[in-house]
């Protein structure tokens, strides 16, 4: 499949169709109709007021001072097997590297989620959240990547010294980014040039496979004074025969009744279960288990995949173990198969028969 943006076809939605205003010269101008989400300086969500979407000082140093701490815990990890991945082209795998980065394997096309292969999800190297469990796989024993989707700049999930190893280690021929609005910039400050960035409801299609940027209920902040000035969004997939919904980072919200709406069913679905607690501080931006397996049956999707959780510590206050705890409760609660929302074990592969 070539992967040349130059020869990508980009679909714009109709909330970007121009208007024409008629002036006393007979003569029609453009004008650009913004959509609802875009604001003066940024975006905001659809379904959140404005007040909620970011913390004041006070209440975040409110949680900072009166949080529980997390204690260590040791999670099982697969060792997985490099050889067969990095030669795959045939056979649908995925395979959870950690946090939210995810090695989905289709049709010979290698593609990876918000990838994060270092120590910490901080701006420095010396503090902050900080992993409890390696990467899965490190930057070198990648398999050649075609496409990188990125769901927004968090540190936990945008990571400089990720993005920049996987341009490097593969500079011979480099991935494609695919990110949200205003986020190309960013990319091409630091050397990677080979960037898409979309609007909510845009796609970009690459032969027969189409990647669409779903709202989801989030923010962005990448220093202290840029809050909220480039876009957030989910993934959905279109690959020939299969439909992938990667949520990235998100509270629930009626945008996943949207995306139901939009597509019918999802294949796989990588929904969060993880960083929820304390709610009131939170929910408007983080689902806990339960809201995830509605995200889940909102988007119709037959498998579903734990994420965003058991990787960093102090993220969130929840204990490190508890959201697939809590998951299976969910589950057994509504009456629905475990086979059909689940976790993996750090370094797990899992294959898909062919049908």
């Amino acid at each position: 499949m070539n992967l040349n943006p130059c020869k990508s076809v980009m679909i714009i939605p109709l909330a970007m169709l121009f208007s024409f205003n008629c002036h006393l010269t007979g003569q029609k101008t453009e004008q650009i109709i913004k959509p609802d989400h875009h604001t003066e300086s940024g975006f905001k969500n659809n379904y959140l007021p404005k007040e909620r979407m970011s913390k004041s000082l006070g209440t975040v140093f409110k949680w900072r001072f009166t949080r529980n701490s997390q204690e260590k815990v040791k999670f099982e990890s697969v060792e997985p097997d490099l050889s067969f991945l990095q030669n795959n082209r045939s056979e649908e795998t995925i395979t959870w590297i950690g946090h939210s980065t995810f090695l989905w394997q289709f049709g010979g096309i290698n593609l990876i989620t918000d990838p994060h292969l270092t120590e910490r999800a901080s701006p420095v190297g010396f503090a902050g959240p900080k992993r409890i469990v390696n990467p899965a796989i490190a930057l070198d024993d990648l398999p050649q990547l075609d496409v990188v989707v990125i769901s927004h700049n968090h540190y936990d999930h945008l990571d400089k010294k990720s993005v920049l190893g996987i341009t490097e280690t593969q500079k011979e021929n480099p991935p494609l980014f695919l990110v949200p609005l205003g986020m190309k910039e960013w990319f091409t400050d630091i050397g990677i040039r080979k960037v898409v960035e979309l609007d909510w409801w845009q796609s970009y299609q690459v032969g027969g496979w189409k990647y669409h940027a779903v709202p989801v209920q989030h923010w962005s902040r990448r220093g202290l004074l840029d809050t909220n000035e480039v876009l957030w969004c989910g993934w959905v997939v279109e690959a020939p025969g299969k439909r992938l919904f990667f949520a990235g980072d998100t509270g629930y919200s009626k945008d996943f009744k949207d995306i139901g709406k939009r597509f019918p069913q999802m294949d796989l679905s990588l929904i969060p279960i993880g960083a929820y607690a304390p709610r009131w501080f939170m929910k408007d931006m983080h689902c806990n288990p339960e809201e995830a397996v509605q995200i889940h049956l909102d988007v119709n999707s037959q498998k579903s995949i734990g994420m965003h959780w058991g990787t960093f510590m102090d993220l969130t206050d929840e204990p490190l173990e508890e959201s697939p705890l809590k998951l299976a409760k969910v589950l057994e609660k509504k009456g629905i198969e475990k086979s059909k929302f689940f976790t993996m074990k750090h370094g797990e592969t899992m294959k898909f028969e062919k049908k």
